[in-house]
């Protein structure tokens, strides 16, 4: 047997926090099914009821699987390199390929426990009736199986790649939300048009599950625009996902060898250590010069704050004005487009999806930033340099927070102007755009404060990301699954209460998009943001005070 099959598997079983999310969702998936089990002795001949919850049951598998089976490969071969034993590794007796293997089969028989993990409650909604064995519950778990084989192989490229075990969790979760949702956007603006854009979005939709998973669910499409339709192409998206797995595969196959230490860079030259000429050419083309030397830190800002910005990618100047010239360009070129597309939109289903976009702009890019706001530093060793600096907790809390408040501001600021165009294609619709852009504020500090909050309890900045990732993604998309089970099994006041757990239910009314006119949930919403936000902030605060206390 391989040994790195059994290094890897049982080194993720030992894992307190492996074992805790498979009873969780043990318990969950359990729950779901419980939820609708009949109380008599009277069977749902029409097996609507058994539906609903095998909807319910296998969008929350899905999440699951996404949720969790990212999170292990993506720092599987990053901790081996910063740890020195990849090098002992590719000395050993072992292939490349057999080092690989192992490290994905470990991987594999991990996921594959999340799928068994859940088959007493898919038992249990087959026992009730009205679902196929084959092409329902098989196929679910089919489908599902192929997710996890390249979510597997993703995570491993990526960890290949980076350089930071939290890096590589960053950028698996961030490739999987795109996978999953991005890659339908295009098909969205070019349903029904010919050309090679159509052809090529059309392909893109193709490496999403949802359209084969809401098929599976016996759920025709939420609009007819190309987010979600009846054609799903199944067989073309298992293509594609089996296409990936082997140029996955391949790409970090080649890379493991001894060419992966090595790092090579230039050295540099300061901006202020050129010619005159050379310096006011550098001033013109560039608007920040990424290599001119900072001033010193005035005396009215946040050193703390100060410092998060240069220390972080995105807080410096150069890659900031880029990413927000990024979200400007593309929220305009998307108002732009469905407005002007074959097919009519209309200006609440433009704003729907302006929402959801946002939201999955804040997901990604908040846990990112925020999560190793403590644990980078005890992880690093540069807690120790605050300790015995003259700040106080308040002011550390406060610097660390503001790097983080204002990147997620002038991010979301960016993206007025898809805004300003609606407003400008129906004037009528000022009150509700206002109302919206305040539920998206609330929703950038709701993250904030939760991802804040659950990555200082971590030491370890990878598993502060992972954990931190889980949890945000979890209150948004929890809600949303039980919005798609309204009405069976989910009554309507159970589902109003549910959407209230952050404000992206509430922006989605107040814009009158499909699906969530029926509900009222201001301002019940920002008040329970408000009072989730401030709880968790707390959280923040007392733990930098109770890690700056002297041993």
């Amino acid at each position: 047997m391989n040994p790195v099959i059994q290094r890897e598997f049982f080194g993720i079983l030992r894992s307190p926090k492996a074992f805790a999310a498979l009873l969780m969702l043990t318990a969950a998936f359990s729950v779901a099914v419980l939820m609708r089990w009949p109380s008599d002795a009277k069977v749902d001949l029409s097996g609507a009821q058994s539906i609903g919850v095998f909807r319910v049951f296998g969008y929350g598998l899905l999440a699951g699987v996404v949720f969790l089976v990212p999170a292990f490969p993506a720092s599987s071969i990053v901790k081996e390199k910063n740890r020195g034993t990849l090098a002992l590794l590719l000395n050993s007796p072992l292939s490349p390929i057999s080092i690989y293997i192992g490290k994905l089969a470990g991987v594999l028989l991990f996921s594959m426990l999340v799928l068994l993990a859940s088959l007493p409650a898919a038992a249990a909604c087959f026992a009730m009736g009205g679902i196929d064995l084959i092409h329902g519950l098989g196929l679910l778990y089919f489908v599902l199986a192929l997710l996890v084989i390249q979510y597997a192989t993703l995570g491993l490229m990526i960890s290949s790649f980076v350089q930071s075990a939290d890096a590589g969790v960053r950028v698996t979760y961030g490739c999987v939300l795109g996978l999953c949702l991005l890659t339908l956007v295009p098909y969205a603006f070019y349903q029904g048009g010919t050309g090679i854009l159509s052809d090529i979005a059309e392909w893109l939709r193709y490496l999403s599950p949802l359209p084969v998973i809401i098929r599976i669910m016996g759920q025709s499409a939420i609009s007819s625009r190309g987010l979600m339709e009846t054609s799903t192409g199944t067989l073309e998206f298992i293509g594609l996902t089996i296409a990936t797995w082997f140029l996955f595969g391949g790409i970090t196959l080649s890379r493991l060898n001894y060419r992966i230490f090595d790092r090579s860079r230039s050295q540099g030259v300061m901006t202020d250590d050129r010619e005159l000429t050379s310096r006011m050419a550098r001033r013109l083309f560039f608007v920040v010069d990424p290599q001119r030397r900072k001033a010193g830190i005035p005396w009215y800002l946040n050193p703390v704050m100060v410092k998060e910005f240069r220390c972080r990618r995105f807080g410096r100047s150069q890659w900031l004005l880029r990413l927000i010239a990024g979200c400007a360009l593309v929220s305009m070129l998307l108002t732009f487009s469905a407005a002007t597309s074959v097919v009519s939109w209309g200006v609440e289903t433009i704003g729907g999806l302006m929402v959801i976009l946002q939201v999955i702009l804040v997901v990604v890019l908040t846990p990112s930033l925020t999560s190793g706001l403590i644990s980078g530093e005890r992880d690093s060793g540069g807690w120790e340099l605050l300790r015995i600096t003259p700040l106080s907790s308040f002011k550390i809390v406060r610097g660390k927070l503001l790097s983080v408040f204002w990147t997620l501001l002038l991010v979301l600021m960016a993206t007025l102007p898809g805004y300003l165009v609606m407003i400008y294609i129906k004037p009528t619709m000022w009150l509700q755009v206002y109302l919206v852009l305040i539920c998206l504020a609330w929703t950038a500090v709701y993250t904030l404060a939760v991802s804040a909050a659950v990555g200082s309890l971590f030491r370890n900045t990878a598993v502060a990301t992972t954990s931190a990732y889980v949890t945000v993604m979890s209150m948004f998309l929890i809600p949303m699954l039980v919005w798609l089970g309204r009405d069976a099994p989910f009554g309507h006041n159970t589902v109003q209460t549910i959407l209230l757990i952050n404000p992206v239910g509430a922006a989605l009314s107040v814009i009158e998009s499909p699906g969530f006119t029926n509900y009222d949930l201001l301002p019940a919403a920002w008040w329970v943001a408000g009072g989730i936000s401030g709880c968790m902030f707390l959280v923040f605060g007392v733990q930098v005070w109770r890690l700056s206390r002297p041993v």
